[in-house]
């Protein structure tokens, strides 16, 4: 396994620990341009499991990866969190401004994996 998919994958765990739903994995390897290689998207309930999810990525992904991310914002009103590693950038969206932002649609041309949701 790459390490981008490591990364991927912990990223999913820290996500799942919280409850975090409705998890998107946009490939964006094969678009010219694009920002980074993954786009990780999930959802919230409210802005403090966005936040809680937040906090969640953030450790699992430096206790088993050892990175850290190079910027989070949205932290101030916790509606769509923005983190960056480098390669992998990971949304997290409360559910009015995932629909609103609608970023799978966006790279609707990039192969996108759903995750189930756990119980």
């Amino acid at each position: 396994m790459t390490k981008q998919k490591e990364l991927v994958k912990t990223i999913i765990d820290g996500i799942q620990e919280k409850k975090g739903r409705s998890i998107s994995v946009i490939n964006l390897s094969g678009i010219e341009g694009s920002i980074c290689n993954y786009f990780v998207v999930c959802q919230g309930n409210s802005p403090q499991q966005v936040d809680a999810i937040t906090d969640s990525v953030e450790d699992m992904v430096r206790e088993n990866a050892g990175e850290k991310p190079v910027r989070i914002i949205g932290r101030e009103n916790s509606l769509w969190v923005a983190m960056d590693y480098t390669d992998v950038m990971v949304h997290i969206f409360v559910p009015d401004a995932r629909a609103y932002y609608n970023l799978e649609n966006l790279w609707e041309d990039a192969p996108t994996e759903h995750i189930p949701d756990l119980d």
